[in-house]
């Protein structure tokens, strides 16, 4: 199947709109520090000295003018830069433009900064409440430094616009692949390792990454619209793999990838009894059936083995599958465009 992206022509009005929602010396600031992190409106009250209904006041107008998206975390709300490429264009453009050095803007940073190092120890507190059994874990299969350099082996240098990392966990592979792409959002079920997450994204200063809280199966995401989708160690947990399969397939944009890392079957049943593991390992012949329901094509594959031998230990296995539809560059995209599909 082939199709041809089309950039969507902007309103006239629309443009208008966005413009005046900028043109406002708190919104433009809201901007700058979303462009760093997403933000919950006590993060931005304390950073900017406001009130909260004024912040969301300004918060309002922003998304009205859809240059900013907001989503639920349980009883919390975050605030991010809208993931519309235009949009983060045409803010980054304005925001490169503004001096550094600008007293309110060195003022709203280190304020932030400050909120940054709330999150990372609250993200270290948990890390460590739960570093015994995660380290146990890790000790059965290959050092994660194999399995990364395998998967970024796998994926290549090509630079990229979008990627989706389904069980973001503690969002290591949005750092892994954040000099290719430019943006990514991870999407987990749990509020504590979205903090770690966020925590792990602040510390690397990855600001083109979000990550939210959201089902696997119905992900918080536009379809069509991932160049790569990863899948860290998440199929061994869930009831109904093929379904998360179908829409993870449904996600990507014509051409695009799923990668895939899971262990090979094994016979550690306390895997099952005591980390909620619902399957020992995944087969080729398992990930091909999916696969082939998914409409996607095997591309490639590759086994991190552990090293030490032993029947308590895991090996890892790598899956890269391909979309079969060809992406067809506009002829109205300009070079760095091309260079990025």
């Amino acid at each position: 199947m082939i199709t041809s992206p089309s950039t969507p022509a902007i309103n006239l009005a629309s443009l208008v709109d966005s413009l005046k929602a900028a043109a406002e010396s708190s919104r433009m600031r809201i901007l700058v520090l979303l462009s760093r992190g997403d933000l919950t409106v006590s993060d931005l009250t304390e950073i900017l000295g406001q009130s909260q209904p004024r912040v969301s006041r300004h918060l309002k107008l922003l998304l009205e003018s859809d240059l900013i998206v907001r989503y639920q975390e349980g009883s919390w709300a975050y605030f991010g830069l809208s993931d519309s490429d235009w949009v983060r264009d045409f803010l980054s453009a304005m925001i490169a433009r503004l001096d550094a050095a600008d007293p309110t803007i060195e003022r709203d940073q280190e304020r932030l900064d400050a909120v940054k190092q709330r999150r990372q120890a609250r993200a270290s507190d948990y890390f460590s409440a739960n570093a015994a059994e995660w380290d146990r874990l890790r000790s059965l299969h290959a050092p994660d430094k194999a399995v990364e350099a395998a998967l970024s082996r796998l994926i290549g240098k090509k630079p990229f616009q979008s990627m989706l990392d389904l069980g973001t966990g503690t969002g290591r592979m949005l750092e892994l692949f954040a000099p290719l792409y430019r943006r990514a959002t991870g999407v987990d079920l749990s509020r504590e390792m979205l903090s770690v997450a966020r925590a792990n994204l602040d510390k690397a200063g990855i600001t083109q990454a979000q990550v939210r809280l959201g089902d696997l199966y119905a992900p918080p995401v536009e379809r069509d619209s991932f160049d790569l989708i990863a899948m860290h160690q998440v199929l061994h947990y869930l009831e109904e793999p093929a379904l998360a399969l179908r829409e993870a397939a449904r996600l990507l944009r014509p051409a695009g990838r799923l990668a895939i890392v899971d262990f090979a079957p094994h016979a550690l049943d306390f895997l099952r009894e005591d980390h909620a593991h619902v399957r020992l390992g995944i087969s080729d012949a398992q990930i091909s059936d999916w696969l082939g329901e998914a409409v996607l094509n095997l591309e490639a594959s590759e086994t991190v083995p552990h090293g030490d031998g032993g029947d308590q230990r895991l090996t890892v296995r790598i899956w890269i599958a391909r979309d079969p539809r060809i992406e067809i560059a506009s002829p109205f995209q300009s070079a760095s465009q091309k260079a990025l599909v």
